[in-house]
């Protein structure tokens, strides 16, 4: 079985512009680029893994969504980065677009999308890692049975820590996080 880091999107791999779907103002975080490679290098799948309830609102489309992960993935690329795969959740409940107004299983704190990557690649999850910059992000690792860690960066402001909301880790950026992962690797 192989094993992966999964990784929020927003406020985690690239800068957190409230619900944005314009791909110009896509940037990665500080260090994001170097820190994935250091981990691909080791053997990690990365995998993004990312609520987007912008298309459950309306304020953007599927389409833009995919149009923002080829942006995000040709960003590392150029870094020679590679992501193995990339998912994300259109849904909210009580969204505005009734095809996506709804309770899931994908939607973060829920662990349904590192589950269905597990399945669909094989992929040990007691091996694995998910990074993010919320509880939620945290809480979603934990459930899926993945050590966590949390990009303290100022974006959690709900701070209720229960034991599945509680990382293994707190860091301040993907370099920190990817130090941790390697010196922990097994």
């Amino acid at each position: 079985m192989k094993k992966a880091v999964f990784l929020d999107k927003d406020g985690t791999l690239v800068e957190n512009v409230h619900y944005n779907a314009d791909p110009e103002k896509v940037r990665l975080l500080p260090y994001a680029a170097e820190a994935l490679k250091q981990l691909q290098d080791d053997g990690f799948l990365l995998i993004v893994v990312s609520n987007q309830s912008g298309v459950a609102l309306g304020y953007f489309t599927e389409a833009q969504v995919e149009a923002m992960k080829e942006t995000v993935s040709g960003m590392l690329e150029d870094e020679h980065v590679f992501l193995y795969d990339f998912y994300y959740c259109p849904h909210l409940p009580r969204g505005q677009v009734a095809a996506y107004s709804k309770a899931c299983d994908c939607r973060k704190p829920r662990p349904g999308m590192l589950l269905r990557a597990s399945e669909e690649h094989d992929i040990d999850l007691a091996k694995s890692w998910m990074i993010g910059d919320i509880l939620d992000d945290i809480e979603a690792g934990r459930n899926a049975g993945c050590r966590t860690i949390l990009i303290d960066n100022g974006n959690e402001t709900e701070w209720v820590l229960q034991p599945q909301r509680s990382p293994h880790f707190m860091v301040d950026d993907l370099k920190e996080a990817a130090a941790i992962i390697l010196k922990f690797k097994q």
